[in-house]
């Protein structure tokens, strides 16, 4: 009776703190924000006290354009947070954005929060204590394979295996799931910033333009590729001469783009033959069968799933909406907590 008033008085969310991107849900309403995981930093003349200006798409506008005494950055790194204080002020901000609509009397939420698999003790603890210290009444933390495997709708429960695989901003996680809970899970930090990090170097080294974050995630969208068979063309870009340092525009090929990911690529694809070889025999035979679904942003990169047919052999799906699988996961654990169908995360 007291859990269902409370329940009434809160908006439970689970939050998918992502290096690139947050989203949160909010219990029965579904995910209510999607924005950039930056914040805008505004430094006095003396360099001795900082403020926050922006978070979120604010922030993202002002990436690459700020003066001086402006700096925008992104507390969270390969999934885990780089900057304790300020992550502490984003979360703050998301949770009271996504809760704008409260009840006169109000209770402070439970939130539920993805963390990748390969995270240490400490920093699972700081993810649980930032919450804490943002207003949360209490926290749980859920693996990220699992809360992406129950996104995309796999049979988590099930005694047949599910793959999945998990391409976000930071990190790429690999999980086995049977019988609800994770049989293997491993976690790279090797996924989109990297892709991105790589073809800022490529366009410099090899056209001696400087781009910047934005304007590399903008040609890995429109031309990125990972197989021969996805390329899709040119894609005329504008940076600054590395010599000259004058503005100077070039035109950038799809397979030149492909050609630069190679090696990046290729750790993903060994991260995902690792987990085939360390699978169960039993559990390997039912993967046959059911395949590796794709999540995460980096699944959208064109001819990924065709490079992971061709390396591994087995079918490979792309996810519905999968931008938002983790997120979606990550909300359905919040109905989870009180039995043992999923493996939480927790921290005493």
């Amino acid at each position: 009776m007291f859990k269902k008033l409370l329940s009434y008085f809160s908006s439970d969310m689970a939050i998918d703190l992502g290096t690139a991107n947050t989203l949160v849900y909010v219990k029965n309403k579904g995910i209510v924000l999607n924005e950039p995981s930056m914040v805008a930093i505004g430094v006095d003349r003396n360099g001795l006290s900082k403020r926050i200006i922006a978070v979120g798409h604010e922030a993202k506008t002002m990436l690459g354009k700020t003066p001086g005494q402006i700096e925008v950055i992104r507390p969270m790194k390969d999934g885990v947070i780089a900057d304790f204080t300020i992550t502490e002020q984003m979360i703050k901000y998301f949770i009271k954005k996504a809760g704008s609509q409260k009840r006169m009397l109000s209770v402070p939420p439970t939130i539920v929060i993805c963390v990748p698999c390969g995270s240490t003790q400490v920093e699972r603890r700081a993810i649980k204590e930032s919450a804490l210290a943002a207003g949360a009444r209490k926290v749980e933390l859920v693996e990220e394979a699992m809360a992406a495997a129950l996104g995309a709708d796999l049979p988590v429960s099930s005694a047949n295996a599910s793959m999945v695989v998990d391409i976000g901003g930071g990190t790429t996680e690999v999980g086995v799931i049977s019988l609800g809970g994770l049989v293997y899970a491993n976690s790279i930090r090797i996924a989109g910033d990297r892709i991105d990090e790589v073809i800022i170097n490529y366009i410099r080294t090899k056209h001696g333009l400087i781009i910047g974050e934005t304007t590399a995630e903008e040609i890995k969208k429109r031309i990125g590729s990972a197989h021969a068979s996805t390329d899709v063309g040119d894609m005329l870009i504008r940076g600054r001469n590395s010599f000259q340092g004058l503005p100077q525009e070039t035109t950038v090929a799809s397979s030149e783009i492909r050609e630069s990911l190679k090696e990046t690529l290729a750790q993903i694809v060994a991260a995902i033959r690792s987990a085939l070889e360390q699978t169960p025999p039993e559990l390997s035979a039912d993967l046959i069968e059911n395949g590796i679904t794709l999540t995460g942003g980096g699944a959208l990169l064109r001819g990924l799933d065709t490079l992971i047919i061709q390396e591994t052999t087995l079918k490979v799906s792309i996810a519905n909406e999968p931008l938002f699988c983790v997120a979606k996961g990550c909300g359905m654990s919040l109905d989870y907590i009180t039995n043992n169908k999923l493996y939480l995360s927790r921290i005493k």
